[in-house]
């Protein structure tokens, strides 16, 4: 579909489509809005950056405002969209705000680190939407400070973050309050058992939508990995920023004191950066986030949970100084860049400690990751470390090699070549020749 005239959508709506400059829209948006119109329960199966929000906001939208009956009653929300973090609200509540702009819907935010008493006063005097996380939501309705008994458009998103951050329980007891007539939709990036198990209990007869097959990597963000010492970790990071071509980048540490090391480095080093992480507080992580919006941070140093939700626009570069022990988190966190139809680079540092992450990553998401070995810090015997479940490993260890100390012998990496921050690819590293399709 090349534009959203098709969709059925109504006047306000293609209007504020107009305004926010969109032309066609997204697969996802082309394959859902219809079926949303339409009535029916939905389970997306797609990954961040795809226009996911703009699928159900729309019909939500546009239903809330058929079924309209003057002003909405205190407390008693038509709409609830759950998500797993204060980012991804705040977002979603952007989206609501931006589309619903010709209408006279209103919408609250509901999530922890804000004042609960604004939140409580914006209930009372009625509102059409409630977008939230769930442990304030929970917070809010054991005070019983809210109702869901009327609502008609129930969103769970982002579904397999949810589950991964404990919040199975809190979802499950919003679910049973909200009112059984109703129209649900859940999207999730991933879609393991749990998630699937979670969907059969909340959704009537939906319709499915898979916009990407599970567990695949955005096919315009070109991916590489750089193997390192864990100690010139942040040497290497400097390197590669003195590329003019990374203009926002979003660079992920695996733990919250290690984004504090970070970006305290990159700000010594004069590379303007902010950071954000749980400890943060809710103003410290929105003003690094406008920061990095409006261009005044080239760099934002983040943790998983606090990024979860980021959507900037114009993210040249996502740079994984820790690579993530899980395969999914990888496919989230490279999701950062190469959207709205740009192209975008993931860089991941490795370390001897993390060549087993690397492993189960290529395995999960069906891709070989170029190796380059041309910069200063490249550490050829962790390019050419077998992972430590393999047969060539365990040999090594028991001392069996053909080489003396066991296991293959190093691959020569590539040597005599200047730098170049913006990157070549080198070999591919391992044994891996088995599972090479592109991304």
């Amino acid at each position: 579909m090349n534009n959203f005239s098709g969709l059925d959508l109504v006047k306000p709506l293609r209007r504020a489509i107009d305004a926010e400059g969109y032309a066609a829209p997204t697969p996802i948006q082309a394959q859902s809005i219809p079926h949303l119109l339409a009535g029916r329960d939905l389970l997306g199966v797609a990954q961040t950056g795809t226009g996911k929000t703009a699928a159900f906001v729309l019909p939500m939208l546009q239903r809330l405002e058929a079924s309209a009956n003057g002003s909405p009653a205190s407390g008693r929300p038509r709409a609830l969209v759950l998500a797993p973090t204060r980012e991804l609200a705040v977002q979603i509540g952007d989206s609501v705000r931006a589309y619903g702009k010709f209408m006279g819907l209103k919408y609250v935010n509901i999530f922890g680190g804000a004042p609960i008493g604004k939140q409580i006063s914006t209930l009372n005097r009625g509102v059409d939407i409630v977008v939230a996380t769930p442990g304030r939501l929970v917070d809010l309705l054991n005070q019983k400070k809210l109702r869901l008994s009327e609502v008609e458009v129930f969103v769970l998103d982002e579904a397999d973050r949810m589950l991964d951050m404990g919040f199975i329980n809190d979802v499950r007891k919003i679910s049973d309050l909200v009112g059984s007539n109703r129209q649900t939709l859940l999207f999730s990036a991933t879609m393991p058992n749990a998630v699937e198990k979670l969907a059969a209990g909340m959704l009537s007869d939906p319709v499915r939508i898979e916009v990407a097959p599970q567990s695949t990597t955005a096919e315009r963000v070109q991916q590489r990995v750089l193997f390192v010492e864990k100690q010139q970790k942040r040497g290497l990071l400097s390197a590669i920023l003195k590329d003019d071509t990374i203009s926002r980048a979003l660079v992920f540490s695996r733990t919250k004191h290690g984004a504090d090391k970070v970006a305290r480095y990159l700000e010594k080093g004069n590379v303007s950066a902010g950071v954000i992480h749980g400890n943060k507080s809710q103003n410290a992580r929105q003003k690094a986030l406008k920061g990095f919006k409006n261009g005044n941070l080239r760099v934002l140093v983040a943790t998983d949970i606090a990024a979860r939700g980021i959507d900037v626009d114009g993210v040249t570069h996502v740079i994984n100084f820790d690579l993530p022990q899980d395969p999914e988190t990888y496919v989230h966190r490279i999701g950062r860049t190469a959207r709205a139809g740009a192209d975008g680079q993931a860089i991941s540092f490795c370390d001897l400690t993390e060549r087993d992450f690397l492993f189960d990553i290529e395995k999960v998401t069906r891709n070989t990751v170029e190796v380059d070995a041309d910069h200063p810090f490249h550490a050829p015997e962790i390019a050419n470390a077998e992972p430590s479940g393999s047969k060539a490993a365990r040999k090594s260890r028991n001392g069996g090699g053909r080489n003396g100390g066991g296991g293959r012998p190093p691959r020569a990496s590539k040597g005599g070549k200047r730098f170049k921050p913006g990157g070549q690819k080198g070999h591919r590293h391992g044994q891996r020749r088995g599972n090479s399709r592109a991304a």
